[in-house]
């Protein structure tokens, strides 16, 4: 039963005193304004205050804590860092939750319900019954006046980053509050009627469940809670000849997570095709819907594909979540140099900006990045996207709708019309469409739009092999960013080590750069699911439409070519920025080969 039902249903009894190290605590607390911690992170050094006002402003504006906006947005302290300095200042203990085991006999003491509802864990049991409680507010009064009165014991309050409480909570109790999907289909394997065996053998067994039972709402429920607890992006969902098998797309890598009973598949598809407007009985053709959710404590849009493959319906879900997009460009990973050319692009009046890199690669979350920067009241900013994917306050999104003629050439035609100041085009996919890019850089607007490309000197030729005059590309374009995606590794378990030295050789690390680099690996933990990786960010290739490299472009020269001009001309390479951040600790060697690719003279 949940503490806050508990508190009202409960007999009224005696409730024991906190003990006399957290009382003196706490009534210093009353006494303490709530953004004193703030201070005291800048008192310890751990953040400036430069970034302090840059954290306030994201608190403010994406309503999150301050302390998870340095932590968790920005990344500028660790949860460790901000909660031992806490915990220095109030003279509270710091506890490493992932180095302690928690004796069972101590987590039974509080039921599942609170820890999670309240997010705390008990940690230890004292000889005089009182209990040592990791909390990561120390400010909350009102928790742990709770917790005194559901547990009838003193309490005694210690410090722990949040996500540490929140793992270690899934550790002890499961990884979802009441029922898990393992627990759900352990529920269906288990069932002694077996569906397949009551149907007739020309009747398919995707029929086999009811799409309305109870159960596959749930499962459907949280399976996508689930993704959504651990920051997935994608969830696949596969037929084959005997079993369904369910995946997600974690930092950009598929993992697999559950293999559903085959009969489950049509109930499952049905239940997921109500839910995105879809026809049920389509089996037959490709259907594109959209899903928005609440899971996870979040409103989550879900961009639904579902297609007909030789073992049944394939859907993959994409999860949309709007605190992704609502980054600004200093957080996207430019190196300093490219992060100030980026910068002097925007305040450009006209012109094209091409991003470019396959599907996935993070062209969407740079663009946006660009716009809200440059959204203010005195600017007109208009969009045209396949589909619109996030919606932002203050732009003016139009959604291409192939089935009544809006393409992206009408779309384009009629924001010229509307007297707009940035335009962006979701993506150039044929001449039309970059014609009119084009046309409309070349009328005063500053235009970005996407390419899939494999570099940024590809654009060029790819723009100009798709019918578009050379001497318009070389007048239009103004600079090319190509960009990848890599996995950063886990801030928790990140360790000192020593790469080979044939490694660093056949990479291209000089002595020089390995003489000043820091090498970094993560050694798996809680925090990162035990792959040592946690979060991703990007490596970048920014190519200015120089002098010589129009001319090269206005000759229709080979892609080569370009690339060596632009080197020569000082673009760092994709394979050469992913090479950088290695040497700085932040992503590991093998991730910058699984991206990009050594560039060879």
């Amino acid at each position: 039963m949940r503490g806050g039902l508990y508190h009202r249903l409960a007999p009224r009894r005696s409730v024991p005193s906190l003990s006399k190290k957290t009382g003196n605590y706490l009534r210093k607390s009353y006494q303490m304004a709530k953004k004193k911690w703030t201070d005291i992170l800048v008192k310890a050094g751990i953040i400036s205050a430069d970034q302090l006002k840059e954290a306030l402003a994201i608190s403010k504006r994406k309503n999150v804590s301050v302390a998870d906006a340095l932590v968790l947005e920005l990344a500028y302290a660790t949860g460790e860092q901000v909660m031992k300095a806490m915990a220095k200042e109030h003279s509270l203990k710091y506890v490493d939750l992932n180095s302690v085991e928690i004796p069972p006999e101590v987590v039974e003491l509080v039921p599942q319900s609170v820890a999670r509802e309240n997010l705390i864990l008990p940690v230890k049991e004292r000889e005089d019954s009182s209990l040592l409680v990791a909390v990561h507010d120390p400010l909350d009064l009102g928790t742990l006046d709770k917790l005194r009165f559901i547990l009838n014991r003193r309490i005694d309050i210690c410090l722990a980053p949040k996500e540490d409480i929140q793992g270690a909570i899934n550790k002890y109790y499961g990884q979802l509050e009441g029922e898990s999907t393992d627990s759900m289909l352990q529920e269906f394997t288990d069932t002694a009627i077996d569906f397949t065996e009551t149907e007739d053998e020309t009747i398919s067994d995707d029929e086999a469940v009811d799409d309305s039972s109870a159960p596959i709402v749930r499962l459907v429920q949280l399976m996508i809670g689930e993704a959504v607890q651990l920051r997935a992006s994608d969830i696949h969902v596969e037929p084959f000849e005997k079993r369904v098998r369910i995946r997600y797309r974690i930092d950009g890598v598929l993992v697999e997570r559950d293999s559903p009973p085959r009969r489950l598949l049509g109930a499952l598809i049905s239940r997921i095709k109500i839910l995105a407007s879809m026809d049920i009985a389509e089996r037959r053709r490709c259907q594109d819907g959209r899903i928005k959710i609440t899971a996870g404590g979040k409103t989550l849009d879900l961009r639904v594909s579902i297609i007909p493959t030789n073992h049944g319906q394939s859907v993959v879900m994409r999860l949309l979540d709007k605190d992704n997009i609502s980054v600004g460009v200093e957080q996207l990973g430019l190196s300093p140099a490219n992060y100030k050319s980026f910068q002097s692009l925007m305040r450009r009046p006209n012109g094209i900006i091409l991003v470019t890199g396959p599907t996935g690669s993070g062209k969407t979350t740079t663009l946006y990045a660009a716009l809200s920067e440059l959204n203010r009241p005195d600017r007109k900013i208009i969009t045209a996207e396949d589909p619109v994917e996030y919606f932002v306050s203050g732009i003016n999104q139009v959604e291409v709708r192939h089935s009544i003629g809006l393409d992206f050439a009408k779309i384009i035609k009629a924001m010229l019309r509307q007297a707009p100041n940035v335009i962006l085009v979701g993506e150039m996919r044929d001449s039309e469409t970059a014609g009119m890019g084009i046309q409309a850089s070349l009328t005063g607007h500053l235009v970005f739009s996407t390419l899939h490309t494999n570099d940024a000197p590809s654009a060029v030729t790819r723009m100009i092999d798709m019918g578009v005059p050379a001497y318009l590309v070389a007048s239009s374009v103004i600079a090319v960013l190509a960009q990848r995606l890599v996995r950063k590794i886990c801030p928790r378990c990140a360790e000192d080590f020593e790469p080979r030295q044939s490694d660093l050789d056949e990479a291209g690390v000089t002595p020089e750069m390995a003489a000043n680099a820091t090498f970094k690996m993560g050694a798996g933990c809680p925090h990162c699911q035990g792959s040592g990786h946690r979060g991703r960010i990007g490596i970048y290739e920014l190519m200015f439409m120089t002098a010589p490299i129009r001319e090269l472009a206005f000759d229709g020269a080979p892609t080569q070519q370009i690339r060596r001009a632009a080197i020569k001309g000082g673009m760092v390479t994709l394979y050469g920025d992913g090479i950088d951040k290695f040497c700085r600790g932040i992503t590991t060697l093998k991730e910058v080969y699984r991206v990009a690719k050594k560039v060879e003279d």
